[in-house]
């Protein structure tokens, strides 16, 4: 049942489709009193109906918010504030764990403050798809993805017990057991529905834009569907699905105008990874992208979701595409209903979602390419948007490398091989990820590139691990249908699993000898993934060069084993006949391509695979729990545990104070991630997470990855700013999460414990665009939870900021041009933030610094609290203690 306004603009109408009568809130009606819409862009379009359908007379949706989105055409920059309500929440693994624990956490604590437990359920659908745990411990062999999935379940075993008695005990959750596909792949392909329906309170069905927002940030790929969705943190989405609007500024809109068509040789990756670039330059970050023009017609929907799942990577929240026939023929060919294809084409056409070439909308600013411009391409070795064409690919390598890492310079044995390693090599070769294994364009090309090499006998370099994770299982199907997947297999893209692996850091270890030859003497190796991430640390801990390409070009570099040597120029191996092979020797034309894709998908392989997908596998099946009101926490666990978020609450917050004396826990520099503040790869056996599990008799072997822990609390916490690559300019010369108390350095997690001990508030100081990449919910909970009170930078990246403000924790900005450098801010300073207790949204304090010989100064920052939503999240030192107030009243 969905929950609507009271229709007092007068709005709700009737939609007739195949005889069938379903109400909508109509924006022709709502033109006839606010003024002509025609202009506004889709994705405004959509916030424009959910106005229409939640206005509640001013309580939380009024007649000036819907002026204001309307008058937004006149002026298309606005400060206002409006209330959005998603239709639905998609949640993966890593993420979706400690949102059950802290809904479990919150049915806890409702009772204890006289509440009733029943009210904390979603009350939207929410669906969470288990992706992001499988690992590619093994690979390169035809029992590679079976033997993961045994690993896996092993590993995970306590987690996926929790996650199953969260969809028995709570209304309206749904779970996608593992091994299915990546969560962004299934929502496009199954979930999403492009217009979602529901009845309302009276029995009647309601039709309006399907809406979603998601705990992982390539949520936004669903955007190519026309489904508006974007990555929030999982206190937001918890929030969400609890009936809390989320707060937002009607945002600016930036419009990309795509000419022409892209030519022969060049893929969807290369597309993407050129936007990114453009788009970062350009600067979209906090805002909506819309895409547009003559050249969306000669791009898939599958192109399309490309380039809408990578709006983290170049900043935006979101990156949109509006209806036409493309959009009808997916959702044909991925097995959804006629009658709901029907509804989609008549609702789009009636509300004005539908493509109309004439009319370009209104919008904030705009950029243009010709699609016939963009070439091969690869991004890295460190950020997404750091976009490299194929032949410079060896010149950023052996030039602008050559400044920043220390290159042996020699290639050394390998021990127990008989080959050696150098510099440059490629240690990793993974076809992963949501962004490209969605693409069955670039899949099929990089089956087609394998097929070439197999049958003129290559190989990849024995240096090299391959890996093939696909985004779902109809990918397999239609590889294995093609002819493709042999080939694949032959030169070691074998199956791993079906999940985000590679992408997410679950690359799992080299082998021992490679990884020793590379520690032991500095070598800079190389990976290349077709993945969407590329920080530092991210990949693997032994790989320091990270490039992101199209799935051929991944087959391409594994078979070639380097980035040192122009790939266009030099040969990538030799045949079987001993003649050089070129990498236009084997690379697809796109005729090859669009035939092989004609013949080798059809809707009968989508109804097959989604026709069960709740089931599972008989690991799955063989997990036996029953639903209950509260959890059983398992006293002793190293993975689920009761947070001590809400412990001592009482219905009344207390009130919030000054920050007084805080020391710094980190000076930071810029384009800190959230990966860097709360990473999700492997943890360390002498790190203070490591420590701990060991504590708790958990051997190394069984350390698994902090994303998978990030259940439990002390895990957690411990993992904060513990990445291996960070950098604290407290501690000069070090790197990893190291910090300093006093004169004494140690691990950011103790360092912390010693302030804390001392009654000592923290801050955390960085640079520009702080907390970019995921949708790390924990990078904020670590942050709040080591005791750091403000974070003040340059600017924040629009979730991370979300999530600090979800937690409590005080976001503020350097304003005038100010810096950490120009303003002289040293680990030895003392902060107090002033007038704290008093604060308005987007208001500047004063903070005043004090320095070790007690002399002191102020300096001006931005409170970076937007919305008085937020203000309030913030006053009860948090999103879940205000909605667990709000309902425990």
């Amino acid at each position: 049942m969905t929950q609507v306004g009271q229709d007092s603009l007068g709005t709700r109408s009737t939609l007739t489709v195949g005889g069938k009568n379903v109400a909508y809130y109509s924006l022709k009606k709502a033109a006839e009193k606010f003024g002509d819409v025609s202009r506004l862009p889709f994705s405004m379009k959509v916030l424009l109906e959910n106005l229409l359908r939640f206005e509640d007379g001013g309580f939380t949706v009024s007649a000036d918010d819907v002026k204001a989105l309307v008058d937004w055409q006149k002026n298309p920059s606005s400060s206002a504030e409006i209330q959005y309500r998603p239709a639905r929440v998609l949640l993966q693994d890593f993420t979706g764990v400690p949102c059950v624990v802290d809904l479990a956490a919150m049915r806890d604590a409702i009772a204890k403050l006289g509440g009733d437990t029943s009210k904390i359920n979603p009350l939207v659908p929410v669906h969470l798809v288990i992706d992001h745990s499988v690992m590619v411990d093994e690979f390169g062999h035809p029992k590679a993805f079976e033997q993961n999935v045994e690993i896996e379940y092993y590993r995970n075993g306590e987690r996926y017990d929790f996650l199953k008695w969260g969809s028995k005990s709570l209304s309206n959750f749904h779970a996608v057991p593992p091994g299915t596909g990546i969560c962004h792949q299934v929502n496009l392909e199954h979930i999403a529905q492009t217009v979602w329906t529901s009845e309302d309170q009276d029995g009647n069905l309601v039709a309006y834009p399907d809406t979603c927002v998601g705990t992982d940030s390539h949520t936004t790929m669903v955007n190519g569907l026309g489904v508006l969705g974007w990555g929030v943190g999982g206190i937001e989405a918890e929030a969400a699905m609890l009936g809390q609007p989320v707060s937002m500024l009607i945002p600016e809109v930036v419009g990309f105008k795509f000419t022409g068509q892209l030519q022969e040789g060049v893929t969807a990756t290369d597309l993407v990874l050129t936007a990114t670039n453009m788009l970062r330059k350009h600067g979209v970050v906090g805002r909506f992208v819309e895409y547009f023009g003559p050249g969306l017609a000669g791009l898939t929907l599958a192109d399309r979701a490309t380039l809408a799942n990578m709006a983290p990577e170049y900043g935006a929240t979101c990156g949109f595409f509006g209806i036409d026939e493309k959009t009808l023929d997916y959702m044909r060919l991925t097995g959804r209903d006629e009658d709901q294809i029907a509804l989609v084409e008549a609702y789009a056409k009636e509300q004005g979602f539908w493509i109309d070439p004439s009319v370009e909308p209104v919008f904030t600013s705009t950029l243009e390419l010709d699609l016939s411009t963009v070439v091969p391409s690869l991004a890295g070795p460190k950020r997404p948007q750091d976009k490299v064409v194929l032949p410079e690919v060896d010149d950023v390598f052996n030039k602008d490398l050559g400044d920043v890492y220390k290159k042996s310079q020699s290639r050394v044995a390998v021990d127990g091989k008989d080959h050696d390693i150098g510099d440059g090599d490629v240690v990793i070769a993974a076809i992963t990820s949501c962004t490209n294994t969605s693409n069955p364009g670039v899949l099929i090309a990089a089956g087609l590139v394998a097929k070439k090499a197999d049958e003129l006998g290559l190989k990849p370099k024995p240096w090299v691990k391959t890996s093939l994770a696909p985004g779902s299982q109809v990918v397999t199907d239609y590889l294995e249908k093609a002819g493709l997947q042999s080939h694949l297999d032959n030169i070691g893209f074998n199956l791993v699993g079906y999940g985000c692996t590679t992408c997410i850091g679950n690359s799992g270890p080299l082998a021992e000898p490679i990884s020793k030859a590379i520690n032991e003497n500095g070598i800079v190796a190389a990976s290349v993934i077709s993945g969407n991430r590329n920080f530092e640390g991210r990949v693997s801990p032994d790989v320091r060069a990270n490039f992101l390409a199209s799935p051929p070009l991944v087959v391409a570099y594994a078979l070639k084993g380097t980035v040192v040597e122009d790939f266009t120029t030099t040969p990538i191996g030799t045949s079987k006949d001993g003649a050089a092979v070129y990498l236009k020797d084997i690379w697809p034309t796109n005729a090859e391509v669009h035939s092989v894709m004609a013949g080798a998908m059809n809707r009968a392989m989508f109804q097959a695979r989604y026709a069960d997908v709740y089931k599972g596998d008989k690991h799955w099946q063989a997990i036996n729990v029953t639903g209950s009101e509260t959890y059983s926490w398992r006293a002793g666990s190293t993975y689920v545990a009761n947070p001590p978020y809400f412990e001592g609450m009482t219905m009344t917050p207390a009130p919030v104070s000054d920050i007084v004396g805080a020391k710094p826990l980190l000076i930071l520099g810029d384009s800190i991630t959230t990966d860097h503040i709360s990473p999700a790869g492997s943890i360390k056996a002498d790190s203070p997470a490591g420590k701990w599990l060991q504590d708790h008799q958990v051997a190394k072997a069984d350390f698994n990855s902090y994303g998978a822990r990030r259940g439990h609390h002390e895990v957690m916490m411990r993992g904060t700013f513990a990445n291996i690559r960070i950098k604290n300019e407290m501690v000069p010369g070090t790197e990893g999460g190291f910090s300093r108390y006093g004169d004494e350095v140690g691990a950011v997690y103790d360092v912390a414990q010693k302030h804390k001990a001392d009654g000592t508030p923290m801050v955390v100081i960085a640079g520009k665009e702080y907390g970019t990449g995921s949708s790390r919910d924990w990078a904020a909970k670590g942050t709040n939870l080591l005791g750091v009170r403000a974070v003040i930078v340059e600017s924040f990246e629009r979730i991370h900021r979300s999530n600090l403000v979800g937690m409590g924790v005080l976001p503020l900005q350097f304003v005038d041009g100010q810096t950490r450098q120009s303003l002289g801010l040293t680990g030895d300073d003392a902060f107090t933030i002033e007038g704290v207790a008093d604060l308005q949204p987007r208001q500047t304090v004063t903070v005043k610094v004090t320095r070790a010989d007690g002399s002191s100064f102020t300096f001006e920052a931005l409170c970076r609290i937007d919305t008085a939503n937020e203000l309030e999240y913030f006053k009860n030192g948090g999103i879940l203690h205000y909605v667990l107030r709000k309902l425990a009243a």
